[in-house]
């Protein structure tokens, strides 16, 4: 990792989502399923967004771990499915393909699972590509909690940065004045950001006094010039 610590921007970064398929969920344990698939569809949505290159591979998919999230794929309609037979999503030329097209040395990573397709790319991409890894800890999974914890462990003395979903698109946004993407934000936090989005709509309803259908709906109330 870089010496001197910098925050993620829409401009240093690309991600990669590994094998979010759903013979791949059912194995996972360490985190509820559809938190899990909340996590990496919000995640998605954040990208999209902010404009961050994208990457989508899946493995064996007819054969074994059938199509990835339908939600996923909404977000991404225009992307690539990069399909592999490896574990090692790095072992596949058309992925460091795409890695390198994107260009940013630092990668945030969300796949399953943590313990074997995650820990194999992050080591491959840092030993022989020279990237920064950022993983999304609550928007991968393995298939116990220890396996997830202590492949994490294990990355972070590797210099893996370990990282939320929500983290990831709040340091994006990092300030509100940025109005051109405000609003996607907000969208994103109160449809998947749970407690945190149950605030926002109470800050527009009660707090800024916006109509429900405002608050609700996909034009978001302005909050008042301070």
């Amino acid at each position: 990792m870089t010496a001197k610590p910098e925050l993620l921007t829409p401009q240093n970064c690309q991600l990669i989502f590994i094998d979010h398929q759903p013979q791949m969920a059912f194995g996972v344990q360490s985190i509820d399923r559809q938190v899990l698939k909340n996590n990496t569809v919000a995640l998605a949505k954040a990208a999209k967004a902010f404009g961050i290159p994208t990457t989508i591979t899946t493995v064996e998919t007819e054969s074994f771990s059938g199509h990835t999230y339908p939600e996923l794929l909404a977000v991404f309609p225009e992307l690539p499915l990069l399909e592999r037979t490896s574990m090692n999503s790095w072992d596949d030329q058309k992925v460091r393909d795409a890695l390198a097209k994107n260009g940013q040395k630092k990668v945030v990573v969300s796949g399953l699972w943590t313990e074997v397709c995650n820990n194999s790319f992050a080591f491959s991409a840092m030993a022989e590509g020279g990237y920064e890894i950022y993983m999304v800890a609550d928007a991968s999974g393995g298939t116990s909690k220890d396996a997830h914890d202590y492949s994490m462990q294990r990355m972070i003395q590797a210099g893996v940065v370990p990282v939320t979903w929500q983290q990831v698109m709040l340091e994006w946004q990092r300030d509100w004045a940025k109005r051109e993407t405000y609003d996607a934000v907000m969208a994103i936090v109160k449809e998947h950001s749970g407690a945190y989005g149950m605030g926002v709509d109470y800050a527009y309803t009660m707090v800024h006094k916006a109509s429900e259908r405002v608050a609700h709906g996909d034009t978001l109330a302005p909050i008042p010039a301070r």
